[in-house]
């Protein structure tokens, strides 16, 4: 059965109109005779939207109860069952109920798409995994309900739902995103117009990269190398040398002057593994280049040019920039630079050779090849054609009337010819310009001249010493590139292995481990896919992580495989050498581990973090049963003595506990929304002094001369603050007053309230628990302490605004109500 298509519609902000979009989608696929189906769709109570909803065939929707409330979710057996072609399906990043099979929304939309249904969805941009931490910075709301990116990723289809700030701000104001009561903390909080510019700017970078993936796509299935310059991206190449910050920051410059440029990085190492790069002159590069917003590659090619040039292709390239060479002018004289070849094969792509200390070499800093390296098919061809060239002229130079040299002297010459193919080529080319040799040295040097026939024994002799010494050479350079070739396999075998095994232990993430594994082997595309664990008529795979190009979602679409374990395996695009095989399988099997190992600490932090829910839950019950016994108490003695107002009043207070068991619930439930800002100490003080009434005793305040903005939650800070002062109050003794002491420590705002005894037993109270979980959830702390003299005080620490943004009045060192 073919899988189905995942459309979705991706906005900045609530109220873009994503719903509104899916059900017109909806609309006009019915129309064309498709079989659609609403699986879910919250309107959230706006006409337009449900309006667009009337006619569509909708599905009832599954009730869930937990913990005694009732929750409505979208019934996935009914839409399974009723199999139509295409399926709407509301909030793709939701958290299901417990106990509605499926966690989240999009593993029920998975089991659509495995069934061969096309699902129509929504999302949001604050709910991508990737952007949570940035979403919090810029709104102050930390978004509890995440979507992997990968889930996205995958998408067939995602369309942009945009509107200006200006307009969705105004249709805020007419009601058509939140009922009355929720318009003017919207306005003023999330859906400010800054808020707003940078939510939709990280939707639109988003989108971008999907769409340059899909490019990338695009290019690889179709063959293009050529360039296409969509976006500019630059290239610097790095050797390892001291000359790698000067190009690093020169790159970084090149791409800051375009919006919107990448910035890669490129070492390549040599594939016999031998390389005279400094590592730890690499890692202090590398950090450069990341905090300089680019990316760190490396990759492996017997030339570093092809390498350069491949990498360049694969990525899109724009511009690519290297240093001037460091060689020595009679170097260059005897082999182009790299630079040079490097702009010889660019095609359109721009090479800038930058010039830097290190580029004045000397003359005779000439670099030798490397003895050490093994001689592949490429050095065999060199040094058969080099033998091919050099032999004839060797011999018409040898030939030359004057000065003329013996038998002997020709044989030196000749033997100096064959060694050096030996050296180049290995043993066949050696043997080949020996025996050429001989037989040149025979016709032209040995009597009788211009014949292959040897008069004297003395030269015949010499002509065959001469051929058993140039093969005696040649083999023994032959097995020492052989030996060669297994020790740099060896070491770069190890170097891969260490390479990946550090980059583990430094705790980075798996999809970075995969890129590191593709780069090493220079695949085009590689995923660590894993089988879900249920049966089903056919495996279904999932992409634990993946790199590259369009790479592989299934087992059988990859070019090669390694699995790891019955339900993990590592699937790759690109072509791979057998002898790699092996270490490709080490490679997959330290991913395994890394995989198993995220695996098991996600398990455990969940353990954990039931383990101190049931506690907290357990300790809260606690306090709850204790303030419920008290107040209640309190209502059946004031009803003993016919005092109703004081009853009312414990009532009153009995009900506030099981309002904060609530407010607690949906606290740790992530259902509760902060709306963090700079909030003023007068408004603040004003306000938690008139929510305690006129019967309150008297509070002693003291402020700083200056004293900054809190950044956090108005409302929520109050409504602390007051029942803090409240639980002061009850407890204070007549005459000592509780005191509330505000202070200014290191960028921060330091709340302390003071007064009344019973310490224990109030650290414990649902008030400090309820006010302490609001205070950390507003990035403050709250701690409880009782001094030598049983005085209680409560302790509060919010970060505090900048001086310049407050210009308030001095406040005098005591005031009272």
């Amino acid at each position: 059965m073919a899988r189905g298509r995942l459309q979705i519609y991706l906005g900045a902000a609530p109220g873009v109109g994503k719903t509104y979009a899916m059900l017109e989608e909806g609309r006009r696929l019915r129309t064309s005779g498709t079989d659609v189906v609403a699986g879910f769709v919250e309107p959230h109570g706006r006409r337009p939207t449900a309006a667009m909803a009337e006619g569509l065939e909708t599905l009832p929707r599954r009730t869930v109860t937990h913990r005694g409330a009732e929750f409505t979710e979208m019934d996935l057996g009914a839409v399974l069952a009723r199999r139509p072609q295409v399926a709407l399906v509301d909030e793709f990043a939701h958290t299901n109920a417990p106990g509605d099979g499926n966690g989240k929304r999009w593993q029920d939309v998975e089991e659509l798409l495995d069934a061969g249904i096309d699902v129509i969805t929504t999302l949001n941009v604050q709910h991508l995994e990737s952007l949570n931490d940035v979403v919090r910075q810029i709104t102050g709301v930390r978004q509890r309900e995440t979507l992997p990116d990968e889930v996205a990723r995958r998408a067939d289809q995602i369309e942009l739902v945009d509107l200006p700030p200006e307009v969705l701000r105004r249709r805020l104001a007419h009601g058509d995103i939140y009922p009355p009561d929720r318009i003017e903390a919207a306005l003023t909080h999330y859906f400010r117009v800054g808020n707003l510019i940078a939510l939709r700017e990280l939707a639109l970078l988003w989108l971008a990269d999907r769409v340059e993936e899909g490019l990338q796509r695009y290019r690889a299935e179709h063959g293009i190398a050529i360039p296409w310059e969509t976006r500019e991206r630059i290239m610097v190449g790095l050797t390892g040398g001291p000359e790698g910050e000067t190009l690093i920051r020169r790159a970084a410059r090149i791409a800051a002057r375009t919006p919107g440029s990448e910035l890669l990085a490129l070492h390549v190492v040599p594939v016999d593994g031998l390389t005279h790069a400094d590592p730890a002159a690499l890692a202090a590069q590398r950090t450069l280049v990341e905090s300089l917003g680019g990316t760190y590659h490396q990759t492996t090619g017997e030339s570093v040019v092809e390498a350069l040039l491949q990498f360049a292709q694969a990525e899109n390239v724009t511009q690519i920039v290297l240093g001037a060479s460091r060689r020595g002018r009679l170097s260059l004289l005897l082999d182009t630079g790299v630079g040079h070849r490097t702009i010889r094969g660019s095609g359109p792509i721009d090479v800038h050779v930058i010039t830097h200390e290190a580029a004045a070499g000397s003359a005779f800093t000439t670099r030798l090849p490397h003895p050490g390296r093994g001689m592949g098919p490429r050095r065999f061809w060199s040094a058969a054609v080099g033998a091919t060239l050099l032999l004839p002229v060797l011999t018409l130079v040898l030939t030359a009337p004057v000065p003329r040299l013996g038998l002997s002297g020709v044989l030196l010459v000749y033997l100096l010819a064959a060694v050096g193919t030996a050296l180049a080529g290995g043993l066949v080319p050696a043997l080949a310009a020996a025996l050429a040799a001989a037989l040149l040295a025979d016709y032209y040097f040995t009597a009788p001249l211009h014949s292959l026939r040897v008069e004297h024994g003395g030269d015949a002799l010499a002509l065959a010493s001469f051929v058993i010494a140039a093969i005696l050479v040649g083999a023994a350079a032959d097995a020492a590139a052989r030996h060669t070739r297994q020790a740099v396999r060896a070491t770069w075998e190890a170097r891969v292995l260490n390479r990946l095994a550090t980059a583990m232990m430094h705790g980075q993430d798996l999809p970075s481990l995969v890129e590191q594994v593709r780069e090493s082997f220079g695949l085009t595309g590689v995923s660590l896919l894993e089988r879900a664990p249920e049966t089903a008529p056919g495996p279904r795979w999932y992409v634990v992580a993946s790199s590259g190009a369009h790479p592989p979602e299934h087992p059988f679409e990859a070019d090669v495989e390694s699995p790891v374990s019955d339900t993990l395996t590592l699937a790759a695009r690109g072509v791979l050498a057998t002898h790699d095989q092996r270490i490709l399988g080490a490679c997959a099997a330290q991913l395994g581990m890394a995989h198993l190992h995220g695996t098991l600490a996600r398990h455990a932090a969940a353990t954990d973090t039931f383990a101190d829910a049931e506690r907290t839950r357990a300790s809260l019950i606690r306090a709850a049963d204790r303030d419920l016994r008290e107040r209640l108490r309190a209502a059946e003695e004031a009803l003993a003595r016919q005092d109703t107002g004081a009853a009312r009043t414990s009532v009153h207070r009995a009900a506030q506990v099981v309002a904060d068991l609530a407010d607690l619930d949906r606290l740790q439930g992530g259902a509760l929304d902060l709306y963090l800002r700079p909030v003023g100490l007068d408004e603040l003080l004003i306000a938690v002094l008139d929510d305690l009434g006129p019967g309150g005793r008297t509070i002693q305040v003291r402020l700083p001369e200056q004293a900054p903005d809190v950044i956090a939650d108005g409302a929520l800070l109050t409504r602390v603050l007051t029942a803090l002062a409240a639980d002061a109050l009850v407890h204070s003794q007549a005459g000592r007053p509780p005191t509330l002491t505000v202070e200014v420590l290191d960028g921060r705002l330091r709340i302390r309230l003071t007064g009344g005894a019973g310490g224990a037993r109030r650290a414990d109270s649902l008030t400090l628990r309820l006010s302490q979980d609001l205070t950390e959830a507003m990035g403050g702390t709250l701690e409880p302490t009782c001094d030598d003299g049983r005085l209680f005080s409560v302790t509060l620490t919010l970060p505090a605004a900048a001086m310049d943004s407050c210009p308030h009045p001095a406040q005098s060192p005591d005031r009272r109500k």
